[in-house]
């Protein structure tokens, strides 16, 4: 495992992070972006959990919202995290979560959400304390509301050792928040194909500039780097010299990139545990090659192309009021485009229950839909093409 600083705190963290937000639910072998909401199969979590540590992992990330049944409740990660690190697990990670911010009306929330998650995490203190979330409205209502002096608060008693912001804004709201506090990183969407969204590129170097450390999420893009490139894209990285699966070029990149302290992956296989270890061993920054470095341009264009609907599958907009499974639906809409072939999606799209047939058209996921999409038309489109 490599190491790197987490911005100017001084704490050495694995560059690789264990995300919970796609831990394996019972009843189903979820992976990817096939992952839905439900009950944590806790026995195969906590073996992957514990794997990924005594393997050099020393960061993991959860929140108040992972593995809920629908956005806003309290969802089942934070428990599971707090007992698969009883007995001993815990003093050797860094542990984050994060403030619901999308919740709070008022300042008192703030330390009764906190306390609570300190129970939920069976600990005194959180190491890294993110304000979830943030676009610029969030946040200059949360600095209304004095979420400033809640974190001074939570640092000064012990609480928390660090504060911390997770991004889905626009690119130029990213650096007055940078700007706003003393934070110990940002946490934000950063693969080869998100150079350009939100904060991208220019944000992460903005921030690591200022000595702030940077968080990576989605760096397989929900999984879709690592399993969904069309035959275009595989056929530019089958040039490079060096030969590197899907998952090891979409880590790499990002791992590349120096401002980077630590990149996320929400893994839900041990397969997927033991591959990204691997891998990040190899994740030193300026480590590749000019010429592999260019090929990653060219992949994306041919992503882009083809893509209909650019979800990571966080399921914020599960559940449907009217029942539609609206990753999944996206995710085979996504396949039938990128790969053209009627046999593959369709047999992909007679697992989804939830069809888009079933949209009612009342809007209520694209208003939390972190990427934007207009998911509405895309459930219609869908509809067309899979007939239900």
């Amino acid at each position: 495992m490599l190491y790197r600083k987490i911005g100017s705190t001084g704490v050495d963290t694995s560059v690789l992070g264990f995300g919970c937000m796609r831990l394996p639910v019972m009843g189903e072998r979820a992976t990817g972006s096939d992952l839905r909401p439900g009950s944590i199969d806790v026995p195969r979590a906590t073996e992957m959990l514990h794997r990924a540590i005594d393997g050099g992992v020393t960061y993991v990330d959860t929140a108040w919202f992972y593995h809920s049944e629908k956005f806003g409740d309290a969802g089942e990660s934070e428990p599971f995290v707090g007992q698969a690190l009883a007995g001993g697990w815990r003093e050797r990670v860094s542990l984050a979560t994060k403030l619901p911010q999308q919740l709070i009306r008022e300042r008192g929330e703030m330390d009764r959400y906190l306390e609570q998650q300190l129970e939920r995490l069976q600990t005194d203190h959180i190491d890294f304390y993110l304000v979830h979330g943030v676009t610029g409205e969030a946040w200059d209502r949360m600095a209304g509301l004095g979420v400033l002096e809640f974190l001074d608060k939570a640092r000064a008693d012990g609480r928390i050792k660090f504060p911390a912001f997770s991004f889905h804004g626009q690119a130029e709201e990213f650096p007055r928040i940078v700007d706003a506090y003393d934070w110990a990183f940002a946490q934000i969407q950063y693969n080869y194909m998100d150079v350009d969204y939100q904060a991208g590129r220019a944000g992460l170097r903005y921030a690591a500039d200022k000595g702030v450390g940077v968080v990576v999420m989605e760096p397989l893009k929900g999984g879709k780097l690592a399993t969904g490139l069309p035959p275009q894209a595989l056929e530019v990285f089958d040039r490079a010299t060096v030969k590197r699966s899907p998952a090891e070029w979409a880590l790499r990149y990002v791992w590349n990139e120096p401002g980077v302290s630590l990149a996320l992956s929400g893994m839900s296989t041990m397969e997927q545990v033991e591959d990204n270890l691997r891998i990040a061993a190899l994740g030193e920054a300026d480590s590749l090659a000019p010429q592999d470095v260019a090929l990653y341009d060219e992949v994306a264009v041919a992503m882009r192309a083809r893509m209909k609907a650019d979800c990571t599958a966080c399921s914020y907009c599960q559940p449907c009021p009217a029942g539609v499974e609206i990753p999944r639906v996206l995710a085979s809409l996504n396949t039938a485009a990128m790969w053209g072939d009627a046999n593959q999606w369709n047999a992909g799209y007679t697992n989804v229950k939830g069809g888009a047939s079933l949209c009612t058209e009342c809007g209520q996921c694209e208003d939390i839909c972190p990427q934007g999409l207009p998911i509405r038309d895309l459930m219609k489109e869908a509809a067309e093409l899979f007939g239900r």
